[in-house]
């Protein structure tokens, strides 16, 4: 039997993946897989493709493939998700993070442009990724990050301790639900809460509904914008004067969410669009006082 090459098992991968995912899905699934277990690139599947693969990586390599064939997120697979031009830890403890919540980060960089010193909440930090990409992002940052899941915490500590920011990120074990207000303590509040509606599970993926947490997922079709309630009504007690609240936002809810805000005491609320053109985004500033 001729020894595997890169060529010939990135064409295997997309034979094995091609039936669960599609062959589009199924080819960057393949390149994912490569890169993260042998560090092999688009380039190197191009370029040195006739280069041997070792037994071990090739035997490493269709194990994963197995998994996610079988209906397991690649994230999950190989055991890390890529978010703002970083590798973080992800296991079914927490969501895999997601390019919209990328954008929630440039939102809140953008508009802090040039400042520093910002003292940073992130409610329901889950893999640590917003707390994580802002305190390596904003100048001297510092960042309290809550989460009610133990697991999704240890695993966000990790996260900050490979990234380097473990000084600058706090996390802590809070309920959202529960949270006692801090007088104006903070700069920036920032939250992707759970959003889906449990009516929207039918439509969803089954590789999510059956392994990324449902409780970081889905509210009551009732009472969609509960978590946001509860944090905005924090929220307008713990922000300092003239400073803002970012949200990631179901679509379908959008207007009921500017009204939430204008409802709370916000100021300049604004809905803005994801990179697909859908309403994603919620910021509102805590007045000054007169």
């Amino acid at each position: 039997m001729s020894p595997a090459t890169i060529s010939s098992v990135y064409k295997e991968l997309q034979e094995t993946l091609t039936p669960a995912l599609g062959q589009r899905e199924a080819t960057a699934a393949a390149r994912v897989i490569l890169e993260d277990v042998r560090g092999i690139t688009q380039s190197d599947i191009i370029v040195n493709g006739h280069r041997t693969v070792e037994d071990l990586t090739l035997e490493k390599i269709r194990g994963i493939a197995a998994k996610v064939r079988d209906g397991e997120p690649v994230q999950y697979a190989i055991g890390t998700a890529r978010f703002y031009g970083m590798d973080f830890a992800v296991t079914p403890a927490v969501l895999i993070p997601r390019p919209e919540t990328e954008g929630l980060v440039d939102m809140i960089v953008n508009d802090h442009d040039g400042r520093r010193d910002l003292r940073i909440l992130d409610c329901g930090t889950g893999s640590g990724c917003i707390a994580i990409a802002l305190a390596r992002t904003l100048p001297f940052a510092r960042v309290d990050a809550i989460d009610i899941s133990d697991a999704a915490l240890a695993l966000a500590r990790e996260n900050a301790s490979t990234l380097k920011v473990a000084g600058s990120v706090n996390f802590k074990k809070e309920d959202i639900m529960t949270l006692e207000a801090a007088p104006q303590e903070y700069d920036i509040i920032v939250s992707n809460p759970p959003y889906i509606a449990e009516k929207e599970a039918a439509a969803m993926d089954d590789r999510v509904k059956s392994f990324e947490p449902s409780t970081a997922l889905f509210v009551p079709d009732d009472d969609p914008l509960v978590f946001y309630r509860k944090i905005a009504t924090y929220a307008i007690k713990s922000l300092k004067a003239g400073r803002r609240i970012y949200f990631e936002i179901n679509p379908l809810f959008a207007d009921g969410m500017k009204r939430l805000l204008t409802d709370t005491g916000f100021a300049d609320v604004d809905i803005q669009r994801d990179y697909i053109g859908r309403n994603r985004y919620a910021s509102a500033t805590k007045p000054t006082v007169k």
